[in-house]
């Protein structure tokens, strides 16, 4: 049976190590002969590596492990690039929230201004790492779930139509995680979804288990009353990040405005962003969170492990979450048909809705790729968002590439959550002096 050789790209991420326990868990499903990190912060990448290097000698002995910061030892020989890059790490991050935030604008990392921005630092990063891959594995299939997504998407469909990429998004996942448990299921697998919309900004219609009956009430009736929250969770029985726990009751919020269908729950942002903006803390927002929370820990336990030289009593747990990664790669690998919401060009998925857009829809994916499934015409409500929301990607696509000041301006100003030219262009300015080591110079 084949053995694969997979690439890290982001190998000093704190969700490198989740991943490789993840991988080393669905050996059986998906084996693995070599595992590679590649990221071009060296510093960062060692704490990871040593740590990965210790738990894949203990667990899969016969697995080869490489670190390297050099792209032609990463990417050569390679059957999967599994990248997830952070261009400008956290202290990047805070300054996506906090900047929009001076303005009482909405300050998240893939949403509004600050996803802009950090999709303006992203397209140069996923550019770079897939004319690696194709220059030195030409083969090799591009796993890619760097944020922001539908940005990211956007620009590798623009700029490199051709390329094996593709594009996918934990956020359906994780909610589809939290549905099945809310009614009862042991796992998401037991549900067949139909669900269309761009990336962080899309909806359920339909939601059935593998026999074929409708789960779609039930879990509407959990979203009316609590959420995506569940009930333990509300009665703080499970340990939810505070700013977690707020997302998935909002959420009852905005099922509300359309109970025809289940929201994912980035959309709060765009439907009530005054009661976001009202929500945070300018001086310390979610990336002040993951930095004094998960980068902590993970750092911590990496280099305890590397120190000690053994796993031994480790708390670095596995990512079951991404598991999706392992689907995606076997569906690739072995032409599974596994049906998967993935980002994928429109093309008539969504019939009344641009061909050239990236879509969010359920595809079944064998060896040639994702095949999007047919979601029919889609209402005017959702039709309306989307089509502002593609736009305001497609036009920051096309400032990146032709550097055009005034084409990000209009992104900005078209965004829903920008309430105004005026402030969009006081954002831009802010943004280009934070970013003038990132972003392309605009003109």
């Amino acid at each position: 049976m084949k053995k694969f050789s997979i690439v890290v790209a982001g190998g000093g991420s704190t969700f490198t190590p989740g991943i490789v326990l993840m991988l080393l868990d669905n050996l059986d499903r998906f084996p693995i002969r070599q595992i590679k990190f590649y990221d071009n912060n060296p510093e960062r990448q060692k704490q990871i590596a040593d740590a990965c290097e210790i738990i894949i000698k203990e667990k899969a002995p016969d697995i080869t492990f490489v670190s390297t910061t050099d792209p032609e030892t990463a990417f050569t020989d390679v059957d999967f690039v599994m990248a997830h890059i952070r261009v400008g790490l956290y202290a990047m991050r805070e300054k996506d929230e906090k900047i929009p935030l001076k303005y009482g604008v909405v300050g998240q990392e893939t949403c509004g201004p600050g996803g802009i921005a950090y999709g303006m630092r992203s397209i140069g990063g996923v550019l770079e790492i897939l004319d690696y891959m194709e220059q030195y594995s030409p083969d090799a299939w591009m796993l890619n779930y760097s944020n922001p997504a539908a940005i990211v998407a956007e620009a590798t469909r623009k700029l490199r139509p051709n390329s094996k990429i593709i594009n996918i998004c934990d956020m359906p996942v994780g909610i589809e995680e939290l549905m099945a448990k809310a009614i009862g299921l042991s796992s998401r697998k037991e549900m067949v979804v139909r669900y269309y919309g761009l990336n962080h900004f899309g909806w359920w219609t339909d939601i059935r288990d593998t026999k074929g009956n409708d789960l779609m009430p039930k879990i509407k009736e959990h979203v009316a009353q609590y959420g995506y929250a569940l009930k333990t969770d509300l009665e703080g029985a499970q340990h939810v990040d505070e700013s977690w726990a707020h997302t998935f009751a909002k959420a009852r919020e905005v099922y509300a405005v359309d109970p025809d269908t289940l929201p994912n729950t980035y959309l709060k942002y765009y439907f009530y962003p005054q009661d976001e903006v009202a929500h945070s803390n300018p001086e310390y927002t979610r990336a002040n969170e993951v930095m004094a929370g998960r980068e902590k820990h993970v750092f911590g336990e990496c280099n305890r492990i590397a120190q000690l030289g053994a796993s031994t009593g480790s708390t670095l747990e596995i990512d079951e979450h991404a598991s999706y990664i392992v689907d995606l790669a076997r569906a690739i690998a072995y032409n599974t048909h596994e049906r998967m919401l993935l980002i994928v060009p429109n093309n008539g998925a969504i019939v009344n809705f641009d061909p050239t857009a990236m879509v969010e829809v359920p595809c079944i994916v064998g060896s040639k790729g994702p095949e999007p499934l047919t979601q029919g015409e889609i209402p005017r409500f959702q039709k309306g968002l989307m089509e502002q929301q593609v736009a305001v990607e497609k036009l920051v696509v096309e400032a990146w590439a032709e550097g055009s000041y005034q084409k990000l301006w209009q992104a900005l100003t078209l965004s829903r959550i920008v309430p105004n030219a005026r402030v969009a262009k006081e954002l831009l300015d802010d943004l280009i002096e934070a970013n003038k080591e990132f972003w392309p110079e605009l003109r």
